[in-house]
């Protein structure tokens, strides 16, 4: 029953031509704009920075707690909310506003959100055309890096600031997972069964990485000082047994690129593979 009201609210969408549309997640978001429907959107939230254009968006709540009473305000034609907003789509449906559940845990569900959201917004070709680019992006840099040796990299997306401890990582299920594969390196928690698991330094130090990317305690990443990534290098400079650290290659990042599985993953695979080939700074 749930999937036929699902589809009823879907088609109810498409038949209206969505004209006002609010995004709960920014990957969703950018992939509104990515596609040419950015002037459609009348509500973000609050995580939402890219493109420039959504800070004069206004804002409807977090990822996580999306502001019923806001969007409500907007009046939207459309919501694209997260699968697992089910109770928030169940809400707006009752008030009688329109959803789309979409996904963005791997890469395959990123495509898949550019492609629906084209259909949602009769905006096929232009979904189509997005798809297109960021594949041709992945395969050359894929094709690039294929012959290169493969170097370990532990991606930290979650740490006690100013500690290292708290660590979370990326694990086999991220689409980052995905990504460092295609810019020719290996994950250092490729095996783990945990999507983003939980590990201690120790535990660093027993992988003992290639190259260390942290953005720990930046994944806010807006007002993020260079001052603060180069802390945030120093703390991993006291572990000096660690081959990262011995070779120069902790990275500290605060860019959405690496946090956001929208239509600019093509830019944080890049980013991987320049990583993963720097030359040793030592």
């Amino acid at each position: 029953m749930r999937r036929l009201v699902s589809l009823f609210v879907l088609a109810l969408a498409l038949q209206a031509q969505p004209r006002r549309i609010v995004s709960t997640a920014p990957s969703f978001t950018e992939t509104v704009y990515a596609i040419g429907a950015g002037d459609r959107v009348v509500g973000v939230s609050v995580h939402c920075h890219f493109p420039k254009e959504v800070e004069r968006v206004a804002k409807a709540g977090t990822y996580i707690h999306p502001n019923i009473e806001a969007i409500v305000r907007l009046k939207p034609d459309l919501v694209l909310v997260h699968k697992e907003q089910a109770q928030v789509a169940a809400q707006l449906n009752r008030l009688g506003i329109a959803t789309l559940a979409l996904t963005n845990t791997s890469l395959n569900d990123t495509f898949t959100t550019i492609r629906e959201v084209g259909v949602a917004l009769n905006m096929t070709a232009q979904a189509a055309r997005l798809e297109q680019l960021i594949r041709g992006r992945l395969e050359a840099l894929r094709r690039a890096t294929s012959r290169q040796p493969r170097k370990s990299l532990l991606f930290v997306v979650g740490r006690t600031p100013g500690r290292l401890e708290g660590l979370v990582a990326v694990g086999k299920g991220s689409f980052l997972n995905e990504l460092i594969t295609i810019a020719g390196g290996r994950n250092a928690l490729a095996d783990s069964l945990v999507t983003y698991p939980r590990i201690s330094v120790e535990a660093v130090l027993r992988i003992d990485p290639d190259v260390i990317v942290d953005m720990g305690d930046m994944a806010d990443t807006v007002g993020v000082t260079e001052a603060h990534k180069q802390e945030v290098v120093k703390l991993w400079q006291r572990q000096d047994d660690l081959r990262a650290v011995a070779s120069g290659r902790v990275y500290a990042v605060a860019a959405d690129i690496f946090v956001v599985p929208g239509p600019r993953i093509a830019e944080a695979a890049e980013a991987f593979a320049r990583m993963l080939q720097q030359e040793s700074s030592r």
